[in-house]
């Protein structure tokens, strides 16, 4: 008689347990955060056989739990029932504490996917920016680098003034390689000019 009444008991707090986990599920379908929380168990695999996020999976899995319960009384199986008897309490605490839990278990997925989110725009912006910070760089490189052509131009001219006519022709051939080292780098400038022009025209 106490065996059946026990397993009475379970069955309302089932009902009860029921009820919750449908409210519960269907609350968090509609969250988010709920996404880094699918397809993943909320319990240990020693406390449950099932592999849910959703906790009306887990009353399930306890209700066929309390079934085999009631045939191990009705055959008298003292042994296996306590054993049964056990781990339905376990599970039925369990997700008790499991359902308390469920606001702060989604405020702390919510946290990670506004972390996700925040790496996913800094990663976008930086996307945007570095190609940019890149392009003024070089620009900036070759402008320093065209200012020393043209100090080294001015003194080789200097020195071809003054040079005596075995030093000149030597001299006049490093002014030419200078000319054309400063031609090949005003067209680079030129053209990292335009692709800054292009760049900021598609941002």
């Amino acid at each position: 008689m106490k065996s059946s009444i026990s397993i009475e008991k379970i069955y309302v707090i089932l009902a009860d347990l029921e009820e919750t986990a449908s409210i519960l599920d269907n609350s968090n379908s509609k969250l988010k955060a709920h996404s880094l929380l699918q397809d993943s168990p909320m319990f240990s695999v020693n406390l449950f056989n099932t592999n849910s996020d959703l906790f009306t999976d887990y009353v399930i899995e306890i209700k066929s739990k309390t079934a085999q319960l009631s045939r191990l009384i009705k055959n008298k199986n003292d042994e296996l029932s306590k054993y049964q008897i056990e781990l339905i309490e376990k599970q039925i605490s369990s997700l008790h504490n499991a359902f308390h839990s469920n606001k702060n278990i989604h405020d702390e997925a919510q946290n990670r996917l506004n972390a996700m989110a925040s790496r996913r725009y800094k990663k976008a912006v930086k996307a945007v920016i570095q190609p940019s910070q890149n392009l003024y760089q070089n620009l900036s490189e070759h402008h320093e680098f065209e200012r020393r052509l043209l100090q080294m131009l001015q003194d080789k001219e200097q020195e071809r003034v003054q040079a005596s006519s075995a030093t000149f022709n030597k001299l006049s051939q490093d002014v030419l390689t200078l000319h054309q080292r400063l031609g090949r780098c005003r067209q680079a400038i030129s053209k990292i000019e335009a692709d800054i022009v292009k760049f900021e025209s598609r941002n």
